[in-house]
């Protein structure tokens, strides 16, 4: 089926433009942070992990192009089917997943790497919108505790896979959609609360190790400066080394020598501020403010409640990602294996953020109940 031009007079091109602007700005810095290995036993192809990225983007940009020739009320329609695959999918990489880096969250096909959690947050979004577009007694007790209910089940997989940063993710999506559903704040800051006075039970009795030290790390990382300090206090000093103008394209040292590790992936940003310095950093920043401001007016402008809600659970997902990411690079927040959208390497990333941008571009671009 072939895009009607009259709905692509309603595409928004600025949201286009931002999202463009800042996966090619991700392919640039991948490409300066691996060129030169990233490690023993990495790629020698200096090229590598560019390419892989580039072809996530293809994958990605064509799940797009297919999302805006249906339209986005499909996926409405479709919410059982949804919700179902997606519970599935994170209960079988329990079972046949592969583990990298402490989280059993990866199925392995040969040489290419699938994260369905990646993909699960676009998942909850489409039936976390649908079910409280249809809820109407989201300001009853029982019916916050049915929406939080249909966004435990696939978040605690997510937990049981040892990725703590993505089931937060989770949350960041359900307490924005519940609120412009219409649930009210007070509830809302009670389940906070209650949450607050829970968390010691959950970080002595539900965490693993390594996720507490991630924790005690963010206090003081200077405590452990060599162990689960390091990571933090070497993204301080290339951020903080890059200073206004930053060092140069290609010429970082904390990047290019290896100090600062996993710097094609969470810390990507810091590679930005110590190449690209402070000015390097706020252009990014600011492009990620236009698709935040995009994806609201898209919000702001649908023609019903599931687009709204849609539209609102893309930006809030963004939007915790990029808070999360970019202060833990900075020490302001513990550091929690979040990647940031568009730039960090990362196929699975990459192509669910495409497709969930495809559901915004979709959302705004049918906008209009009758075209003319």
């Amino acid at each position: 089926m072939l895009l009607d031009r009259r709905l692509l007079r309603n595409l928004d091109y600025s949201l286009v433009f931002a999202v463009l602007a800042l996966c090619l700005v991700g392919f640039v810095i991948v490409f300066s942070a691996t060129r030169g290995g990233i490690g023993p036993g990495s790629p020698q192809d200096p090229l590598y992990f560019v390419k892989r990225q580039v072809a996530a983007f293809i994958l990605g940009t064509l799940a797009c192009a297919v999302i805006l020739t249906t339209d986005y009320r499909l996926a409405e329609r479709a919410h059982q089917v949804l919700y179902v695959g997606n519970v599935g999918m994170l209960a079988l990489v329990l079972v046949m997943g592969h583990r990298i880096s402490g989280a059993q969250s990866w199925f392995r096909l040969g040489p290419v790497a699938l994260q369905p959690s990646e993909l699960a947050k676009v998942a909850l979004i489409l039936t976390l919108a649908h079910h409280l577009s249809e809820a109407h007694d989201i300001t009853t007790h029982r019916g916050l505790a049915l929406a939080f209910l249909h966004a435990a089940v696939p978040a605690g997989l997510v937990l049981l896979q040892n990725d703590l940063g993505t089931a937060l993710v989770f949350c960041g999506i359900t307490f924005a959609m519940l609120y412009v559903a219409g649930a009210r704040g007070k509830d809302l800051l009670a389940v906070v609360g209650a949450g607050a006075l829970a968390s010691p039970v959950v970080f002595f009795f539900l965490l693993k190790d390594y996720q507490r030290a991630r924790l005690l790390a963010f206090l003081n990382p200077y405590a452990d400066p060599t162990g689960t300090g390091y990571n933090v206090i070497q993204s301080t000093i290339a951020i903080g080394s890059g200073r206004f103008f930053g060092k140069g394209l290609f010429h970082g040292t904390q990047a290019q020598l290896n100090f600062l590790p996993a710097h094609h992936t969470d810390f990507i940003f810091s590679v930005i501020g110590e190449e690209l310095g402070f000015i390097g950093a706020v252009a990014v920043l600011t492009l990620y403010g236009l698709v935040l401001w995009r994806c609201l007016h898209a919000a702001a402008c649908a023609k019903d409640a599931f687009g709204r809600l849609v539209a609102t659970g893309v930006a809030a997902m963004l939007l915790f990602h990029v808070l999360v990411n970019v202060g833990m690079t900075m020490s302001l927040m513990p550091v929690t294996g979040i990647p940031l959208p568009f730039l960090s390497y990362g196929g699975s990333s990459l192509m669910a953020n495409l497709v969930a941008i495809g559901f915004v571009l979709d959302v705004y671009m049918r906008r209009q109940k009758i075209l003319f």
